[in-house]
């Protein structure tokens, strides 16, 4: 008398299985059938959750397994190929490593923020299977571990039932179809479905729905047809199942804890500052913006507005301070609009600063000569290029204020300057630094004095400083 098949969680991996490797995923079928059939393992009896039967549905993941040469299947290819989701998918896998037929070579990883990595199994045929029906096995290499010792032979009782389980290997186990009747069927029934794909063997007899007797015959579910007479007055519905409404892929629509997640994982993805952070520890800090409906682009549109840090010692933290009443704030997609497209013209004018820094510095040292090597000497050449190129100021007018510095910048004319002048005003008293923060940043804080005035630059500057502040907001009252 066999005893039942369970392989604990520290004798799943290859290196500690006391099963064998399949040649090939034929003969690997063949054991798992009468692993199926023998009633053997009984996934009940380990655990109070998952499938409570070794059934067609395992017997759809293995023919999947089966194929593949390495055995390394991912989650997602197995629920696109089987049509599971990625619970079941992931419950017929253990199944299969506690019953002995899988063993781990390498046991995948997920890292946050980077790609997960699919797992690599061993085919193995264990060691019930072969006692029951007489198999004899041989240790070609000595020095070789013990799982690789091969087949050399079969006992004679056990050849027709290695004949019965060969047509069963060979033939494909398939979903079975919905049936057309809107009645629950009886227990009796559903048991009898779910137990009629997989011939029983050894001691315990099982019978297909439609049969008296064992048969090893796959049972793809009985389909009723209605009489002529229903047919020809057009009354009877079609058995064909009805669609899902299910998104492709077997997908459903996110809900609000989803989305969290998503966005979160969306802001790991493209934040430098909060790569390597917990995506759940993200979802729960935005989950204010999140359930706003807030995309990451309106994310980083807010961010822009309240500033950066030039360094961050913990990214959730500093998110969870950053977000703070953003919701609240810019409670509308046209106010959320708009932060974005000032953030989007910071990237740009920020773009082209660099553009122009890169395109100067080109043009400074392109020439027959070589630019030096030694900080000393590039700082000196520096401070000579400075002094040479600096604009020489004008003579003051009498009778303007402050226009004699102003009219040194480009050669600009007052007009333009008090113009100029009056735009950045006009925008400073609304809380928009971008035009002076962007003059800083391109000529310089001297030159951009010379061009708004002192004044203007200060309180610009101050106003930014400001900006990133938890204590301070956008808004109007």
């Amino acid at each position: 008398m066999l005893s039942d098949l369970y392989v604990p969680d520290e004798s799943q991996w290859l290196s500690t299985s006391t099963g064998r490797i399949s040649s090939d995923g034929y003969s690997w079928m063949q054991a798992v059938h009468w692993v199926a059939a023998s009633g053997l393992y009984q996934p009940r009896r380990h655990r109070s959750h998952g499938p409570r039967s070794f059934g067609p549905t395992t017997l759809r993941v293995a023919q999947e397994l089966a194929e593949l040469l390495p055995c390394r299947p991912g989650i997602g290819y197995l629920v696109r190929r089987t049509g599971l989701s990625e619970r079941s998918v992931e419950y017929h896998l253990g199944m299969l490593r506690e019953a002995g037929l899988l063993a781990w070579i390498v046991k995948g990883t997920r890292v946050s923020g980077g790609p997960a990595q699919a797992s690599e199994f061993a085919r193995m045929v264990p060691v019930e299977f072969d006692v029951a029906l007489g198999i004899r096995t041989v240790q070609r290499d000595e020095d070789a571990p013990a799982y690789t010792r091969a087949v050399s032979g079969i006992a004679e009782t056990g050849r027709e039932l290695m004949a019965k389980l060969a047509k069963k290997a060979s033939r494909k186990v398939r979903k079975p179809r919905a049936k057309a009747s809107s009645k629950t069927p009886a227990k009796g029934a559903r048991q009898g479905a779910e137990q009629g794909v997989v011939t029983a063997f050894l001691d315990q007899a099982r019978c297909t729905p439609m049969q008296v007797g064992p048969s090893t015959v796959f049972a793809a579910g009985g389909t009723s047809f209605p009489p002529e007479s229903k047919l020809a007055s057009g009354d009877a519905k079609s058995p064909t199942p009805e669609k899902s409404n299910a998104k492709a892929g077997g997908r459903r629509e996110l809900n609000r804890v989803g989305r969290r997640f998503q966005l979160a994982r969306e802001l790991t993805q493209e934040l430098d500052w909060l790569r390597g952070c917990s995506v759940a520890r993200i979802a729960w800090v935005a989950r204010g913006v999140a359930d706003a409906g807030w995309t990451v682009t309106d994310v980083k549109g807010w961010l822009h507005l309240r500033g950066e840090a030039a360094r961050v010692h913990r990214g959730s933290g500093l998110l969870a301070v950053l977000l703070a009443g953003a919701e609240t704030v810019l409670d509308t997609p046209t106010k959320r609009a708009d932060a974005v497209e000032q953030w989007r013209g910071a990237q740009e004018a920020a773009r082209r600063h660099r553009i122009h820094q890169i395109r100067a510095r080109t043009e400074r040292y392109d020439g027959d000569w070589d630019a030096p090597t030694s900080r000393a000497v590039q700082r000196q050449v520096d401070e000579a290029f400075t002094t040479s190129f600096r604009p020489t100021p004008q003579p003051a007018v009498p009778g303007t204020e402050a226009l004699p510095e102003v009219s040194s910048v480009g050669s600009l004319g007052d007009e333009v300057v008090a113009q100029a002048r009056t735009e950045a005003r006009q925008r400073l008293m609304v809380g928009d630094t971008s035009l002076i923060n962007v003059a800083v940043n391109a000529m310089g804080r001297e030159t951009a004095e010379q061009l708004y005035g002192p004044n203007l630059v200060r309180r610009a500057l101050q106003l930014a400083s400001c900006a990133r502040s938890s204590l301070m907001t956008y808004g109007r009252q």
